[in-house]
C-alpha cells in the first residue's frame, strides 16, 4: 500500500469527479487553510450542522439515535459549548476508487483549540458527502467556520483491488447526500 501524492489526487478529481467540488492547496489569507497538501486533501465543513438536545440523565444509545433530538441549523459559522458535540458534513462530495483507502485526521488548527474531529475511513467505492463528529474537549467554547478546512485526508492505494468494496456491500452510508445518524 502507498501513500498518494497531489498530482494523482488532482487528476481523479479532475477528470473522474472523485472529489467535488474541488481546491487546489494554495494560500487563502485569513481562512483555514483547505484542497490539495503534498500527499492529501484538507476538505471543508459545510454550513450545515445538527446540534443535539442534550437530556443529561439518560445515556446516548447509538442503537436508538434517533431518540435524541437534534436542531438543524445552517449558518456560517457554529460555536460548539465546552465538553459538547455537533454533527456536521464535508462541503465535498468524495467518489472513492476500488483500490484506495482514505484515512481522515482533523486540522491542527482546530486541534490547537481543542476540537477533536472524528470521521471514519473512507472505504474503497464509498462515495457522499462524510458525516463529522465535532468534539470540544475543552472547557472553552470553540468556533468552527463552513466553508473552510476542518479536516485531512490521505489516500492509501492498495497492491490490488479489495474483493468486497463498500458499493458491492451495499454499505448503509452509500451516497448519503446530508448528515446522516448512525443507523444499525
Amino acid at each position: 500500500m502507498g501513500i498518494l501524492p497531489d498530482n494523482w489526487i488532482r487528476e481523479m478529481a479532475l477528470k473522474r469527479g472523485m472529489i467535488e467540488p474541488f481546491a487546489e492547496g494554495k494560500p487563502r489569507k485569513g481562512r483555514i487553510s483547505f484542497g490539495t497538501t503534498s500527499y492529501g486533501y484538507d476538505y471543508r465543513l459545510a454550513a450545515e450542522f445538527r446540534v443535539p438536545e442534550f437530556d443529561t440523565h439518560n445515556p446516548i444509545d447509538p442503537k436508538r439515535i434517533g431518540q435524541l433530538q437534534f436542531a438543524d441549523v445552517r449558518q456560517s459559522s457554529i460555536v460548539i459549548p465546552g465538553h459538547r458535540y455537533i454533527l456536521g458534513r464535508s462541503l465535498e462530495y468524495f467518489r472513492i476508487p476500488r483500490d484506495v483507502l482514505v484515512i481522515c485526521q482533523g486540522k491542527s488548527t482546530y486541534a490547537r483549540c481543542g476540537l477533536i474531529v472524528n470521521v471514519t475511513p473512507f472505504e474503497p467505492e464509498w462515495e457522499g458527502y462524510a458525516t463529522i463528529a465535532l468534539v470540544n474537549s475543552s472547557h472553552s467554547p470553540v468556533k468552527v467556520y463552513a466553508g473552510e478546512g476542518i479536516a485531512q485526508i490521505i489516500f492509501l492505494r492498495a497492491e490490488a483491488e479489495c474483493n468486497i468494496s463498500y458499493a458491492d456491500k451495499r454499505g448503509k452510508y452509500q451516497a448519503q447526500r446530508r448528515i446522516e445518524l448512525s443507523k444499525i
